[in-house]
């Protein structure tokens, strides 16, 4: 309840609850849209039980986006190192101290882990660790206890999906398991071109390690505007990580030597491991969401617009609904059905309007239509686009990146897409998203003053451009 100074307790498992208590919801998954949901819920003055098999925080906080920005923000400072000579500085790279590096990504883990805990206590949810499982409508049971809820969210999130035939295990990795590695690989093929794998590429590149990426799609980061995908692939192809476009993984096998990686067009990789990164996979099996009619498809759990499943009062969010699997998604979408539930009627989430990064080197950022997504929806005629180098930027000078910001506007209309690649660009998809979702138009952005001299100004003069005033236009 809001403000209240009571603390909730944590039921852990064998417990035994009170099942006669009815809560306004229960969640059914910790992770971003599960805990967002809670506390979101917890403020509007509504009664919580949030059901987690694991640790609240879920994928994110502890196997996925966390940790894994942590090593790179590792495989950063060691391109910095070997850089230093270039701009004055007298470093060099000697490798990586690996337990070193995993003990520095479990503190960050470990601070954001216990803040969150403190958050669920604060607001008075009650945590209940153990596997929950859909038994009615309005009914959740952990370990034999039953807890009920007026409504009821699921929030179960994802898991690292394979390929049929695929198995994990030995030198065959998921993300899980790279990221538990107590060594940096000699060398290692990744499978699958888009935001896991490239990050783990880049990495791991970053570490020392040759890395191969296979990708079955025409172009890395598939999903990302074309020119941001070609752009992605010559910086790739400049520090040395090699990649296969276009062609299918055929089989692996593996020995002590390490793993021997076939293609359908006959070519081999050989590498010390095989890094399976195809994609997440929605985490509903054998939760009973079937079994109380919630409508699925292929493991997915289906909604409209306003995250209701059609069936009773149950609501899904995150990961397990169809569209981009990113923890801010599920966030968003955990607020949006908490608010939902209270009565607020908030704006349904536009899918397009969330934001997108891949944390490698360069980054790659994204919100909006692509501009073939933005000719599909407005006609080809009607779309206008722009390119704004990085090269005439300061302080992208002084970083030593290339890059550029591509925009995609309607005719005499707004802007509907803002699309980055270079160092550092995730940090600027901010604005980025405030000028798509408010439907800015350039003049609009044109007139705004941007620190000098920032990345961020390179926003600024690509506005300034398509406003039709180019300043620092190179191109």
């Amino acid at each position: 309840m809001t403000g209240s100074t009571a603390f909730a307790p944590m039921l852990r498992r064998g417990h035994v609850a009170d099942s006669s208590a009815v809560f306004d919801i229960v969640v059914l998954g910790g992770g971003s849209g599960g805990y967002a949901a809670a506390l979101r819920a917890t403020e509007l003055g509504l009664s919580v039980a949030l059901i987690e098999a694991d640790k609240v925080g879920g994928t994110c906080l502890h196997y996925g986006c966390i940790p894994t920005k942590a090593y790179l923000h590792a495989a950063e400072v060691a391109d910095v190192a070997r850089e230093g000579e270039g701009i004055g500085v007298r470093s060099k790279f000697d490798g990586i101290d690996v337990p070193a590096l995993q003990a520095y990504k479990d503190a960050v883990v470990g601070r954001l882990y216990k803040g969150l805990q403190g958050l669920v206590k604060a607001h008075g949810i009650t945590f209940v660790e153990g596997y929950g499982r859909l038994v009615g409508q309005d009914t959740v049971e952990v370990d034999g206890t039953r807890y009920t809820g007026r409504h009821v969210v699921l929030a179960t999130g994802s898991y690292s999906r394979t390929l049929p035939g695929l198995e994990i295990g030995g030198r065959v990795i998921t993300s899980d398991g790279a990221l538990n590695l107590d060594h940096v690989p000699r060398s290692v093929v990744v499978l699958g071109g888009g935001v896991i794998g490239c990050e783990f590429a880049s990495a791991w590149r970053s570490f020392g390690a040759e890395v191969t990426v296979i990708e079955a799609l025409p172009n890395l980061l598939p999903n990302e505007d074309v020119a941001l995908s070609k752009a992605f692939e010559r910086a790739f192809r400049k520090r040395g990580i090699a990649f296969s476009t276009g062609v299918r993984f055929q089989g692996v096998t593996q020995d002590d030597d390490g793993v021997h990686v076939t293609l359908e067009d006959g070519k081999t990789h050989d590498a010390d491991y095989l890094l399976v990164a195809v994609g997440r996979g929605p985490r509903t099996d054998d939760l009973g969401y079937a079994e109380q009619g919630v409508p699925m498809e292929r493991g997915f759990v289906l909604t409209d617009e306003r995250l209701h499943t059609g069936v009773a009062n149950i609501h899904a969010v995150g990961d397990i609904v169809p569209g981009l699997q990113l923890a801010h998604r599920g966030f968003a979408q955990g607020i949006f059905v908490a608010e939902e539930i209270a009565g607020l009627a908030p704006a349904p989430i536009v899918e397009s309007g969330i934001p997108r990064v891949t944390y490698s080197e360069p980054e790659v950022a994204s919100v909006g239509l692509t501009e073939a997504a933005a000719k599909e929806e407005h006609g080809a005629d009607n779309v206008q686009t722009y390119d704004y180098n990085l090269g005439g930027n300061g302080k992208s000078q002084i970083l030593g990146t290339p890059g550029f910001i591509k925009l995609v506007r309607v005719a005499d209309g707004p802007v509907v897409g803002v699309h980055m690649i270079g160092s550092r660009v995730g940090e600027l998809i901010g604005e980025g998203q405030l000028i798509v979702n408010w439907e800015a138009h350039p003049e609009d952005v044109a007139a705004l003053v941007h620190a000098h001299p920032t990345q961020n100004e390179a926003l600024g003069e690509a506005f300034l451009a398509l406003a039709g005033k180019p300043l620092h236009a190179h191109n």
